[in-house]
């Protein structure tokens, strides 16, 4: 006898919508989350692939009804230099090319609460602090924010821990991340209303002037606030000094300081490095990692949401079959296809930093092209289609376009 039949470890996008599908399935779970919602967190720009999967475990409609703000793709800036992306102008034949930019705060405590509403029991303020895992007999030890410790049996465990990557670290599982470490300092402002050039549709990328490596993103929510971010090399001279202090001189080397002119603080700056990582294995007897638990590449395309929601969708699907009698091959039913995708994104996020992105983003053509489709449905999030090109041989094609764009040597 188990307590249910999946134990989930964390709340967020990809625990709930993993609870949403296994419920929905008549599955018994359980999902242990160390804090109370709603709480902050940062990945608040979505791609359209995300509704895509948000619509088919029944979540849509909620988060459609939820006042978020409407996005329809990004203008990337860098100096005098403009380029807009329509995600709706993509390669797919079907599916969505439109989606939200969120307050996370919001958007996860919404999906935990219709997971709930589904029939998970979803237990705030329970750490899980050790794991004995094996298929079929798993014991999770946690401890509850009155200092309580208590256990959790069940059949299978689903790891959606995010960035505090739970069973990684109790199983001291290798970090096989190659990609540079990186610093990120970011906070919420309240912006002016009715700046001129703002298109409060799309997220806004922008490129330092002087330096590739060095990027910013706006994203406007709804109520006329904004989330604002820096991101440069984790140990560069860039983030001397304070956080503060850090941020006002990076930011006032490009538009975004008109952009912040007379903006409030309304959550102060934070700072968010190294968090760059891939477990060397995505699942084992008697588990499975999720989202950033798995691995997190960075937030350069607002990846890291998309990547979560359908590493839930995969999982279910195959946690489903098992619980039926099938069996399921994990790397052919889960790591497999979900590598396809997270290589694809990982290919764009080395080429934006190397300035081969960059140089095809800014130098190509305005006009429509099935090149410039393919290259959207990536950035919407559709980096699984192998139809496309661009996900099937993503290098060679990414190079073949650096050249034909390209003003500067690589």
């Amino acid at each position: 006898m188990h307590d249910c039949d999946v134990a989930i470890i964390g709340a967020g996008p990809a625990g709930s919508v993993a609870a949403k599908f296994l419920t929905d399935a008549g599955l018994c779970v359980t999902v242990l989350e160390a804090q109370h919602f709603p709480r902050f967190m940062i990945g608040e720009s979505l791609l359209p692939n995300s509704m895509n999967i948000l619509e088919r475990c029944g979540l849509l409609e909620a988060v459609s009804k939820a006042g978020f703000q409407f996005k329809t793709g990004a203008v990337f800036q860098r100096a005098e230099m403009r380029r807009s992306i329509d995600f709706r102008e993509n390669f797919e034949s079907a599916g969505w090319g439109t989606t939200f930019q969120v307050q996370r705060a919001r958007f996860d405590a919404l999906l935990a609460e219709e997971a709930a509403k589904a029939g998970a029991r979803v237990r705030f303020g329970h750490k899980v602090e050790a794991a004995r895992l094996r298929e079929g007999d798993c014991h999770l030890s946690f401890v509850d924010e009155a200092g309580r410790a208590g256990q959790l049996s069940s059949r299978f465990v689903v790891d959606a821990s995010g960035f505090g990557r739970v069973l990684p670290r109790l199983l001291d599982m290798p970090d096989a991340s190659r990609l540079m470490p990186r610093r990120a300092i970011f906070g919420h402002f309240a912006l002016q209303p009715g700046l001129p050039d703002f298109d409060r549709e799309r997220i806004l990328i922008t490129v330092h002037p002087d330096r590739q490596d060095i990027w910013y993103w706006l994203i406007p929510f709804s109520d006329n606030s904004a989330s604002v971010g820096v991101v440069f090399p984790e140990e560069d001279a860039a983030g001397a000094g304070s956080v503060g202090e850090a941020f006002g001189r990076l930011v006032a080397a490009t538009d975004l300081a008109r952009l912040l002119s007379g903006a409030r603080p309304v959550r102060e700056l934070s700072s968010l490095a190294g968090y760059a990582s891939r477990a060397h294995e995505l699942h084992g007897d008697g588990y499975v990692l999720l989202g950033n638990s798995a691995g997190f590449l960075d937030p350069i395309f607002s990846s890291g949401v998309t990547i979560a929601l359908y590493s839930a969708e995969l999982a279910a699907r195959a946690i489903i079959s098992r619980c039926r009698g099938e069996v399921v091959d994990w790397e052919a039913a889960y790591a497999g296809p979900l590598g396809q995708g997270v290589d694809t994104f990982r290919s764009y996020v080395s080429a934006w930093y190397d300035g081969r992105l960059q140089d095809i983003i800014f130098n190509q053509p305005e006009e429509d092209s099935p090149l410039k489709r393919m290259i959207v449905s990536i950035l919407a999030g559709y980096a699984w289609n192998r139809e496309n090109k661009l996900v099937a041989q993503t290098d060679r094609y990414l190079n073949m376009l650096y050249e034909l764009c390209a003003t500067t040597p690589a």
